[in-house]
């Protein structure tokens, strides 16, 4: 199904994912009969340092930071942006932060990057960007490692955006 979508349209909804800001969001989402879909999505309080300058973002492309449903925690994918909304100069820098803003997703829901199971990572260049990607990743990833899918692609929204970091954790109970 993915091969018969435009390219551009899949790196596009991939990086909008990434353009991160995060405005407090109801508990329970409502469905159209009343009830609520059994989700909900993460609260980041505006005044959060990691994501200062990006406030606002998510509301602006529709979609949230993170949501909790089915006892998993699915992130938005996260980039390589400084609290001031700019964008790191090294592939090492924007991994550093795009790992730094995913800790900082788990640490308000009460977790660590123990808990995540699946990670998903999108490099721009990637014969050229991995090794200083691995290099950060080593300090952010524990064991149990989850599992991880690292995807070669031609661009995220901006062109100076290198990497861009998915994933999903276990709540606890």
């Amino acid at each position: 199904m993915i091969e018969s979508l435009d390219r551009r349209y899949v790196i596009a909804l991939a990086g909008a994912a990434s353009i991160a800001a995060v405005e407090p969001a109801s508990a329970q989402t409502p469905n159209a009969k009343g009830g609520t879909t059994g989700k909900t999505v993460l609260q980041i309080p505006a005044d959060n340092p990691t994501f200062a300058a990006s406030i606002g973002s998510y509301d602006k492309f529709g979609y949230s930071p993170a949501v909790r449903a089915g006892g998993l925690l699915f992130i938005a994918g996260q980039i390589g942006r400084r609290p001031d909304g700019k964008i790191g100069e090294t592939v090492a820098e924007q991994v550093e932060l795009a790992l730094q803003r995913t800790a900082e997703i788990l640490r308000l829901e009460g977790l660590s990057m123990a808990d995540l199971v699946e990670v998903v990572s999108y490099h721009v260049d990637i014969q050229h960007n991995l090794e200083a990607f691995m290099a950060v990743k080593e300090r952010y990833t524990v064991k149990p490692y989850p599992a991880w899918s690292i995807i070669g692609i031609d661009a995220l929204t901006s062109p100076d955006l290198k990497i861009e970091i998915r994933s999903i954790a276990a709540l606890r109970s």
